[in-house]
């Protein structure tokens, strides 16, 4: 479970309480009730390569995702991940035809692709060394419709997203389409040339899905070319759609509070991530996330009262998709700090600096944000939002001239705040060293509506040393969680 969140900050026995549960999540996946099936003889998916590719390379490096791509043509292929707690592996079933399957517990560290999934044997056609090299696979490309008969959409998600503390993932190839299973901001470490490719799915996965070794192989032919000094290599696509529910032209009359009992948001928050202190020794940074893990988005719009101020309202929604109700929520200001530059709405979320008789030593000038889907937390939880159309900043968080904005934050989503944000970080100065513990509260004020409020604060243990502007950072590990060394959104 979550942790238990007090009203105030100032309850320190539900503080109490709340740090034996640092390691604590929901179950987000469940094993089969039936005994696990294997694969039946017709294969998932197939491996699709090209006969020759062209890449460019700089520095014997070459960007290139080889063309290679996984296409599902019986039916759609669709993995579902989950961790039990942060002291457990990540655990992955297929939902074949005939039920569930698991794979071999180890097959995610993290919920970014399955590993080991791709051998590449990169063969010189002319002299030099073969190379051998392994490669993960994320299954949520920027999928292609392959048939012309295959469903008009696809409804899985785009991309494999990172966040430490993420709990469920939903991977998937909808039936008649592909998707490629490299990316490209990883290069291949091979000098310009002319070689023979041999890709192939690694034999655990292969058997599993039903592909005879044949079927799992690809030979095709890859030349580099040298670009000189010039850019390296072509950025990956970005998609770029207009906001869900738009905004409304005018606030909203009538009365409030009509909404019917159905789907709710229910706000929670993951531990701290991404800590440090800062160059000059004195600001302890840090990344933070508040997801969404009820069965409807946080949706939030905003209408203009003054030159930098907003009125907000949270909209409620049934089951279809039809609003029944709205709430004044609190407001929205403008933000013109130079990472910022849009509109934020108040009181979302609360940082604050506990000390180790939980007393808030600091608190975070971080006051206001704009709600966006930047990290998949848990899409396997019920109306989970697999493909939201607010995964970045521009899309949501307006411009000094708008009227109205809307801000959504979607079932399974997290919005994450890194430690180079202005204002986030904790000053240092003046505290003394020892234990400390860096809470993260969603909903700090019980503004917004949630199916649940109990569960919006989650604490991580710190421990401050060295000298005032030299002072260091030790960050016990979270369960079996390795985090990257910096904040970042997926």
């Amino acid at each position: 479970m979550f942790l238990r969140t007090p009203r105030a900050l100032g309850l320190t026995a539900a503080f109490a309480l709340a740090v034996s549960a640092l390691a604590a999540v929901p179950v987000a996946i469940a094993a089969p009730d039936e005994p696990r099936q294997k694969a039946d003889e017709t294969p998932a998916i197939t491996l699709w390569a090209p006969k020759h590719v062209t890449a460019y390379g700089f520095r014997d490096q070459a960007w290139t995702d080889l063309g290679l791509r996984v296409v599902a043509e019986n039916g759609p292929f669709e993995l579902w991940s989950g961790r039990p707690s942060y002291d457990q592996k990540i655990e992955t079933v297929w939902r074949a035809p005939g039920g569930d399957v698991a794979l071999p517990v180890g097959s995610m560290t993290t919920f970014s692709g399955l590993d080991r999934f791709l051998t590449l044997e990169v063969d010189p056609v002319k002299k030099g060394k073969t190379r051998t090299l392994t490669r993960k696979a994320c299954l949520n490309g920027y999928s292609e419709r392959v048939e012309p008969t295959a469903p008009a959409r696809s409804p899985y998600p785009t991309g494999c997203w990172y966040n430490p503390y993420s709990v469920g993932s939903v991977q998937g190839v909808q039936e008649g389409w592909a998707t490629p299973i490299l990316n490209t901001d990883r290069p291949l470490r091979i000098p310009s040339g002319k070689y023979t490719v041999t890709a192939r799915i690694a034999p655990a996965y292969a058997d599993l899905f039903g592909l005879s070794e044949e079927q799992a192989t690809r030979t095709f032919g890859l030349t580099v070319t040298d670009e000189g000094d010039g850019d390296v290599g072509p950025e990956p696509p970005h998609e770029h759609r207009s906001p869900a529910y738009r905004p409304a032209a005018q606030a909203p009359t009538g009365p409030q509070g009509l909404r019917a009992d159905g789907p709710m948001p229910d706000l929670q928050s993951l531990p701290a991530w991404g800590i440090n202190v800062s160059e000059n020794g004195n600001f302890l940074r840090f990344s933070a996330t508040v997801w969404n893990a009820g069965n409807s988005p946080v949706v939030v719009d905003g209408f203009r009262t003054a030159d930098e101020e907003m009125t907000a309202y949270q909209y409620f929604f049934d089951a279809e998709g039809n609003q029944t109700g709205y709430e004044e929520v609190g407001s929205m200001e403008w933000d013109a700090k130079p990472s910022h530059s849009h509109w934020h709405f108040e009181d979302f979320a609360r940082y604050s600096l506990l000390d180790a008789d939980m007393a808030e030593a600091v608190r975070s000038r971080k006051e206001a944000f704009c709600l966006a889907n930047t990290d998949s937390v848990d899409l396997t939880v019920e109306d989970a939002e697999w493909k939201p159309e607010n995964t970045d900043l521009s899309t949501s968080c307006g411009d000094y001239s708008s009227l109205s904005i809307r801000e959504v934050l979607a079932a399974g989503w997290g919005d994450t705040y890194t430690q180079y944000r202005a204002g986030q970080s904790f000053d240092l100065r003046g505290l003394p060293n020892g234990t400390y513990y860096i809470a993260v509260l969603a909903n700090p004020e019980n503004r917004l509506v949630e199916s649940d409020k109990t569960n919006n604060l989650e604490l991580r243990e710190i421990r401050l040393k060295g000298k005032e502007g030299a002072r260091k950072v030790v960050v016990p590990q979270v369960g079996i969680i390795q985090e990257e060394v910096y904040g970042g959104t997926g």
